[in-house]
């Protein structure tokens, strides 16, 4: 099989992800969106009630502006968030399709399949749980907006390091996998992978800016964003290991017929 054919699949396996994932996303984390907007649009009118008693009583002296949204949240929880999922899924899908191709005969005598959905679950763990873990998704009234870009700066830091470390992980499971056997490989490589992401995890920074925002709608919302990821990823890795053992026993089974018709 080509690098095209995984690529193929990738891209295919993303598309079919980010459908399920939208629907997910949709039907778990949307209505908890909306329990965050509620809240922060609450404090708003309170705060907004606070300074116009104040005006009236000629202590503090400002303007008010209501600019309506550039896009409603009825298109933002539908047409937007199925063109997120969509683009995410494709972009991951591809990417693990490529990553899928560079690994196959690397990890081991593993089959193709098997290969394949060996680099999804590496890819979900490195790229989206153990990030999630450190920083976990947030609803829109949690966090300052001057902090957006930090806070955006040290989760992509922390996937980079994450990444970095389940390859080195996987470097680390091939040598010790040659110098004694498959199992002490598969424990070194993981106990390595533990050790990258601890240290980063300790050398990160916290981002604790969550106030007094109420738990439970925060437990929710977290919840129902690492469902989503779940989902997205765990599509990617049925579809992408279905689709490319089903291209390898076609291609097994052509080679199989040229290598009878030459014998005869």
């Amino acid at each position: 099989m080509t690098t095209r054919t995984f690529l193929v699949h990738g891209l295919l396996a993303g598309l079919l992800a980010g459908v399920a994932a939208f629907v997910v996303a949709y039907t778990v984390g949307e209505p908890q969106v909306d329990r965050a907007i509620a809240l922060e649009s609450a404090g708003a009118t309170a705060d907004h009630h606070h300074e116009d008693e104040a005006a009236a009583s000629g202590s503090v002296s400002h303007s008010h502006s209501h600019d309506d949204a550039a896009i409603s949240r009825t298109t933002q929880s539908t047409l937007g968030l199925a063109t997120g999922t969509l683009a995410i899924g494709v972009v991951l899908g591809g990417l693990t399709g490529l990553l899928a191709a560079v690994g196959l005969g690397r990890l081991g005598s593993l089959r193709p399949a098997a290969s394949t959905g060996l680099v999804a679950l590496l890819g979900a763990v490195s790229f989206s749980v153990v990030p999630f873990l450190k920083y976990p998704a947030t609803p829109p009234a949690v966090g300052s907006g001057e902090t957006i870009d930090s806070r955006t700066a040290l989760w992509f830091g922390f996937v980079t390091v994450s990444v970095l470390g389940v390859l080195a992980a996987v470097a680390v499971a091939r040598w010790a996998a040659r110098r004694w056997s498959g199992v002490p490989g598969t424990i070194a490589g993981a106990a390595a992978y533990v050790v990258v992401v601890t240290v980063a995890a300790l050398a990160f920074p916290k981002v604790d800016e969550l106030g007094g925002f109420p738990a439970s709608i925060l437990w929710d919302f977290r919840i129902s964003s690492l469902l989503t990821l779940l989902a997205m990823w765990a599509v990617i890795g049925a579809a992408l290991t279905a689709l490319v053992d089903r291209s390898w026993r076609r291609q097994a089974a052509v080679e199989a017929q040229r290598a009878y018709a030459a014998a005869l």
